[in-house]
């Protein structure tokens, strides 16, 4: 596990998202005009994962179970060709998510066949796995009660995932949404971050083995109010300071809904705070790098040189910002 938390987070590369559940393809898919079906789903992720030099910027990569299960054009499955390419293969490992009680606030499902599904995963070559757990802010969230069964949920995921010689991407995110302040985000940020590690380290997770994928501190996107990317590296610095032990074995950011050009240049800012933090910090994003590669790609074969060159100057300039020398 140890190697493979390293060849992830190697200094000049990155992780890149492509976990997609098969309702959040299908509505990416619809934006750009066309309709998602496994077939169709596999040819995107083939041009991705196919994109010249990839292996170059790209240290590891997160695939959904459909992909898992797929192969390439030329008959070698995903996990195989990525690993012939000296990429990590990862795979999303929750069911998704429901509502907790009678409250807005969502759980992440998928512990009860997580045992079984892990296994199989380590029998095909997927070397780590990822659980995402959202937290919503308001008046209200998130509850006290709702944070114990999250936490608990990410610690059995990762206790699960050692288990199978598996690295652990726990993955809290903040979310987005809300009119709250970036102060407000910042405080409920290390709160979860402080009940996640103190949880890992009473189950005796071993946590240089353990990634953390986490949101970046921002204001609410319906707080009218945008920040300039020094305050976001600020304040996200504050929050994994209070509340991130120095043995992590890294943390990567996902970009959260924030367009592209912001998730670079708070990445930047970030890396250029935290030259003199314990971690190795480094990125884990999804529609912030496909985005504009779907668009220019948009289901047709014709489009596939030019949707991976956008790709690929995309995922080049975000390894920049990944050693803060934008």
């Amino acid at each position: 596990m140890l190697q493979t938390v390293q060849k992830i987070m190697s200094s000049k590369k990155g992780v890149l998202a492509l976990d997609w559940s098969p309702s959040t393809i299908e509505i990416q898919f619809k934006n750009v005009g066309i309709t998602s079906t496994p077939q169709l789903n596999r040819v995107y992720r083939q041009m991705l994962v196919t994109t010249p030099e990839l292996n170059e910027f790209i240290s590891g990569i997160i695939l959904h179970d459909e992909t898992v299960n797929q192969q390439l054009d030329s008959g070698e499955g995903f996990v195989e060709y990525l690993g012939g390419l000296g990429i990590v293969s990862g795979v999303r490992a929750d069911d998704g998510k429901s509502k907790y009680g009678d409250t807005q606030q969502d759980m992440t499902e998928g512990l009860d066949s997580l045992d079984d599904r892990l296994k199989k995963y380590a029998e095909v070559g997927i070397k780590f796995t990822k659980w995402r757990a959202a937290f919503k802010i308001s008046d209200y969230y998130p509850s006290k009660e709702f944070l114990k069964e999250s936490i608990d949920r990410l610690v059995t995921f990762a206790k699960i995932s050692h288990k199978h010689g598996l690295v652990p991407f726990v993955e809290p995110d903040v979310e987005m949404k809300g009119d709250h302040t970036t102060t407000r985000c910042s405080e409920v940020t290390a709160q979860v971050l402080k009940l996640l590690f103190d949880a890992l380290k009473e189950a005796g997770v071993d946590l240089e083995n353990v990634i953390l994928k986490t949101n970046m501190v921002l204001p609410g996107t319906e707080s009218g109010v945008e920040a300039a990317s020094l305050e976001v590296a600020n304040a996200t610095l504050y929050a994994l300071r209070k509340s991130v032990p120095e043995n992590v074995g890294g943390i990567v950011f996902l970009s959260g809904g924030q367009s592209y050009e912001d998730s670079v240049h708070h990445l930047d800012k970030i890396e250029d705070l935290a030259r003199n933090d314990p971690w190795e910090i480094s990125f884990s994003y999804a529609r912030a790098l496909q985005k504009d590669a779907l668009e220019v790609w948009s289901g047709k074969e014709e489009n596939i040189d030019e949707a991976q060159k956008v790709l690929i100057e995309r995922i080049k300039k975000v390894v920049k910002a990944r050693k803060g020398e934008l």
